[in-house]
This record gives structure tokens, C-alpha cells and sequence, in this order.
């Protein structure tokens, strides 16, 4: 696919990268000719200097030719105008990110005004992915897939827990109604079968439906349930988004913010929310502010090294959930040897979202990705498909397929129950298939198969 991106900023150079690694054609436009020169001698695209809301700009592109326009700069507006010029320009499929919170309500009016074929924030989706977490506050890492009506879960095991040093066929005895899918366990990652033995401090995901999950984790004594109290550490629009989440789900929220003014601004757009005027790297003040007796814990400024050592303080005082954000991933090997709770990186889940939807448009067999998550810090994905017509993967046993090696099929939705599945089950027409696999690309259900 021919595909143009507006703007190099963190997610538009994300962006970049990994569409010209799954073979699209990428033109990327931007003011800056430092940045363009830069990513264009590293990675094979074509870069132009320019505004790319300029029709000549977009002409020199080859909008004409097109299939996508993504505009990520860091003006909602240019970005909305990009995506006009281009819809009129070269008739192409657009996508905006709009970051604003005024437009929140708007988004669904802008999206069919303009035409656009997806609209973004990605402080609200930031917001909604860590809203998710703390509603189940023992996982470190929450994956949903919609249409199948799974979640992957990724938790750590620990000393005291019933896991530990446990064999994963003793854990099923009685049936199986989720799927240990991978084990982490320091640089290694495993595709574990029923002989398996856990150990502590083993990062585990599990898929299942939500329901059968909670009862697992009930049965491993870990904690299943949503946490009651947050304290947020940052005023920014994340704070915000995941505030007003919780909040509706009558969760009690603290926010602490340094600046004045935006803590007179949170205080009028959240009315049930605490607001505290201070420094959230101030010691003192969250002892003072009794941190220790919140179950979680979010630091969102918009600063990394402020928010990883809030987060190492929180969990030093107390044993709560929490969630630490980072814009930056040039240190993840250093981050990752700190044993946070939950890291957030905001640009990454924008990216997953764009990157499904144009792995979607690709399809051209009757099922495509319906969502896409990356999992083990980039390494692997977790692939939802939706399967709209029959190929050579339906009505097949899963024993009898030529499946390759690397990939996981971890569950089948049909008709509104979870499959786990078997060797002797089939894939039939309508079902949601959710596949764990090493490989970057897939864009059909089909290509789980060997040539």
C-alpha cells in the first residue's frame, strides 16, 4: 500500500517505521528537515520537507496515487485540514489524530463531515487502556479483543502464590476455560504445554472471557477485583480521561497538579474528583496526601524520569496497583529491569490502532484484523480475526492444519461462547479467532498457514 504520514513527532515516526517494515510504500511530510533527512537515509521511504496541508506538497507526494493519508502533527486542526485536502486531492482513505478534549463529543460529527476513516486520541485511548488495568488491578498488562469477547491478561506469579510451582495440566483438572498462552521468564518466552511448571516471578498471559478469568485468578488466590481509590500524580489530558473513567465507576480520585491554573481547570471539569495544588515529587506531600492508603496509583506527568520515580516510591510504601507512563522508549531494557507495575506508552497504542487498520484495508479474503495488540515489548502480537467467509482454514480440524511454527491459535468465539480449543475443534464461518503469534505482518486468518 501506498501510504503518506503528516508529521514525524514520536507517533508519526513510530508509524513510519513499522509500516515500511511490513512492506507499504511510505512518503512521510514534515517542516523539519533535520528530522525528514534523518529518517529517510535509516529506513527505506521517501521523505519530503514541506506543510503537509500544502496542496502542491501533497501533489509532490503522490496523493494522486494513495491509498492512506495519516496526519499526526501536533495541531488538530492541520491535521483535520490535511485530511480534507487529501479526501478532495486523491480521493484516499485519511486519519486524523485529534487530540483536543473540546472535540471529544465532536468526533463522531467530524468523522462523517470529513469523510475521515478513523478519527484518534491518544490520551483518551492511553486513558481507556489504564482504565482497563485497574479494573483488574492483578494484571499487569490487559489486552481486550471485542468481537470475540476475550481478554489476554499478562500478570507476574509471585512467592506466595498458588501457581507457583505449579504444573499447568494440575491447574485444569477440571476442565479448561482459559489458556496459558506465554511465559516470560527472564529473556526467554515460552509456548507452554500441559507439563509446564511455573515459578515465581514467571510473567504469565492468560486469554479468556472476562468472566472465566476472574474465576481463575479467585482459584489462584490472586485479586480480581476493581480498585476503589486512585491517586493520579499529573494533570495532563491522560489524568483527565482516565479521572473522569473511574470516577463514573464510582472509583474515589486525587489528582495532584503544580500548576495552578490547570488545577482550577480539573476542578471545574471534575467536580467529584480531589484536587490538590502541589508537587507529586515531593515526598512529604504524598505521605501527606496519605497515599499510602489508596489500592492505586498513576504517575501521568509528562515527564519519564519523574514519573518512574514516583512509581518506585508508591510501590515502596505500599502494596498497590500501579501505572506508570512513558513517552520515551530509547531505555525500555532499563525500564524493564526495574519491575514496574504497568508502563503506558501512549504513542505505541495510537501506532497499534493505525497499524490494524491498514492491515485491515489489505484484506482480501473474507477476514481480516478486527484488533491488534503488541505484546511482549514488541516482540510477539496478539491478532484478532473475524471470519466472514469460508477458505482453506475453515471447517478443518486444527490437528490436520498445516499451522506454522510460531503461531498460537488461543481462542474461538462462536455465537457468543469462548472456545478454547482443541486439536479436534474446526473454524467455521462467522467465528472471532483471536491468534498469538512471533511474526509481524499477518493481515488474513489464512496466513497462519504454511505455503
Amino acid at each position: 500500500m501506498k501510504i503518506i504520514i503528516v508529521g514525524l513527532g514520536k507517533v508519526g515516526q513510530s508509524l513510519a517505521i513499522e509500516l515500511s517494515r511490513e512492506g507499504n510504500d511510505i512518503t512521510v511530510i514534515d517542516r523539519r528537515d533535520d528530522v525528514v533527512g534523518e529518517i529517510s537515509s535509516i529506513y527505506d521511504l521517501m521523505g519530503i520537507v514541506g506543510n503537509g496541508a500544502s496542496y502542491s506538497v501533497q501533489m509532490e507526494a503522490g496523493i494522486e496515487k494513495a491509498d492512506l493519508l495519516i496526519a499526526v502533527t501536533g495541531s488538530d486542526e492541520l491535521n483535520l485540514l490535511c485530511c480534507l485536502i487529501a479526501r478532495k486531492a486523491g480521493n484516499c482513505h485519511t486519519i486524523a489524530r485529534v487530540r483536543t478534549p473540546e472535540y471529544g463529543k465532536e468526533l463522531g460529527f467530524i468523522k462523517e463531515e470529513l469523510g475521515l476513516a478513523m478519527v484518534i486520541n491518544p490520551e483518551f485511548t492511553a486513558a481507556r487502556e489504564i482504565a482497563q488495568v485497574l479494573k483488574f488491578p492483578s494484571a499487569i498488562e490487559v489486552n481486550s479483543f471485542p468481537k470475540s469477547r476475550v481478554d489476554l491478561l499478562k500478570f507476574r506469579v509471585s512467592e506466595q502464590s498458588a501457581l507457583n510451582n505449579a504444573k499447568i495440566s494440575d491447574l485444569f483438572a477440571d476442565g479448561q476455560k482459559i489458556l496459558i498462552c506465554v511465559v516470560e521468564r527472564g529473556e526467554e518466552v515460552f509456548i507452554p504445554d500441559g507439563k509446564f511448571v511455573l515459578q515465581a516471578r514467571d510473567l504469565v498471559s492468560i486469554v479468556g472471557a472476562t468472566a472465566d478469568a476472574n474465576e481463575f485468578f479467585r482459584r489462584a488466590a490472586i485479586a480480581a477485583n476493581q480498585v476503589k481509590s486512585l491517586m493520579i500524580v499529573g494533570g495532563s489530558a491522560v489524568a483527565y480521561y482516565l479521572a473522569k473513567m473511574m470516577l463514573s465507576l464510582g472509583v474515589r480520585v486525587k489528582m495532584i497538579e503544580k500548576d495552578l491554573k490547570r488545577c482550577e481547570q480539573l476542578s471545574d471539569m471534575l467536580p467529584k474528583a480531589t484536587i490538590v495544588h502541589g508537587d507529586g515529587t515531593d515526598k512529604e506531600l504524598l505521605l501527606e496526601e496519605k497515599i499510602e492508603k489508596y489500592d492505586s496509583f498513576a504517575a501521568l506527568t509528562n515527564i519519564d524520569e519523574e514519573n518512574i520515580l514516583i512509581s518506585l516510591f508508591a510501590r515502596k510504601i505500599g502494596n498497590m496497583k500501579q501505572v506508570t507512563k512513558i513517552n520515551r522508549a530509547v531505555f525500555d531494557e532499563v525500564i524493564s529491569e526495574l519491575n514496574l507495575d504497568t508502563v503506558i506508552h501512549p504513542k505505541d497504542i495510537t501506532a497499534e490502532h493505525i497499524v490494524r487498520y491498514v492491515r485491515s484495508m489489505k484484506n482480501a479474503s473474507g477476514s481480516n484484523v478486527e484488533t491488534l495488540h503488541k505484546i511482549i515489548n514488541g516482540k510477539a502480537e496478539a491478532l484478532e480475526f473475524m471470519i466472514r467467509g469460508k477458505s482453506r482454514v475453515t471447517d478443518t480440524p486444527l490437528q490436520d492444519m498445516r499451522i506454522r511454527k510460531g503461531i498460537l491459535i488461543a481462542s474461538i468465539s462462536r455465537k457468543g461462547q469462548v472456545i478454547i480449543p482443541r486439536g479436534s475443534d474446526m473454524l467455521q464461518e462467522g467465528d472471532g479467532v483471536v491468534v498469538i503469534t512471533q511474526f509481524s505482518g499477518l493481515n488474513d486468518i489464512q496466513d497462519i498457514l504454511e505455503k
